[in-house]
């Protein structure tokens, strides 16, 4: 396990801001997360002839970075991808793969791109981070995002079946998403291991991602009755019983079918003082 930096490494030099994190990942890990972007995040494509889009520390192999690009090629032809990685000789390993619409670069935090990136994806990255540090790194990314730009900030199991990411603005953090495989958990708050590093360690009584996740529970064990016509419709019915009940939902039955759920963020967000 990678030992924690006492400090995020910050320079004025050209050095990459971050820490070196271990470079693990599966290919089609990051699938339900590219799913969203080229579907529900799309139009944020649209409004660029070529918009950049940025896998940040994409991790030992670039699979995921390859597969983010070739989804969001679908929607938006002119895209190009810059794969972001701290450690040289990742950088170095990907170089094979690169094409005029496809690189790799050596950096961090501070995103040396030289147009704005319209969409940022950092999974797996900030979860070995301290909670402490989250704050400065949405800070860091942020900054560099293009006006319309969209940061991801997000976690998911070793072969992608349950996931969950915060998406942030320029003016920060608006929703948090969770999406799981119909078939792989038995309560919905199942997910809350594989949450970012933001709220990962506020599912405790008193914070609001856990009334959350308590609420959603509630709403799918009263939603039993639905499982002898599949999980699919009680999970259904479960996102509309929390749309119902006054909870913040953000999308509708075309993304709940798929398992996945959004939330406006101050239904979920810390309530400590020193919140992201």
């Amino acid at each position: 396990m990678v030992q924690r930096a006492q400090k995020i490494r910050t320079t004025a030099s050209a050095k990459p801001v971050g820490n070196v994190t271990r470079g693990t990942t599966n290919p089609n890990r990051l699938r339900r997360v590219d799913r969203w972007l080229a579907g529900a995040q799309a139009w944020r494509l649209r409004t660029e002839s070529e918009p950049l889009v940025v896998d940040l520390g994409y991790g030992a192999s670039p699979d995921t970075a390859v597969e983010l690009y070739q989804r969001l090629a679908k929607v938006q032809p002119g895209v190009r991808l810059t794969g972001i990685e701290i450690e040289p000789e990742r950088v170095a390993r990907a170089q094979a793969l690169s094409t005029e619409k496809l690189n790799f670069i050596l950096g961090g935090f501070e995103i040396p791109t030289e147009q704005q990136p319209t969409i940022v994806r950092a999974f797996n990255v900030l979860r070995q981070y301290e909670e402490e540090d989250v704050a400065e790194i949405w800070r860091t990314v942020l900054a560099r995002l293009s006006p319309q730009g969209l940061f991801v900030d997000g976690t998911c199991d070793e072969i992608g079946r349950r996931a969950a990411w915060v998406a942030l603005e320029k003016s920060g953090p608006v929703s948090l998403t969770i999406a799981q495989r119909f078939g792989s958990f038995e309560l919905p708050s199942e997910v809350a291991e594989r949450l970012p590093k933001a709220l990962i360690h506020r599912n405790v009584p008193g914070e609001k991602v856990h009334g959350f996740l308590q609420a959603l529970d509630r709403a799918w064990l009263e939603a039993s009755a639905l499982s002898t016509f599949g999980t699919r419709q009680r999970w259904q019915a479960s996102c509309q019983a929390l749309k119902d009940a006054s909870w913040p939902v953000l999308d509708g039955p075309s993304r709940w079918r798929l398992g996945e759920l959004t939330v406006a963020w101050d239904a979920v967000s810390p309530r400590a003082t020193h919140s992201p």
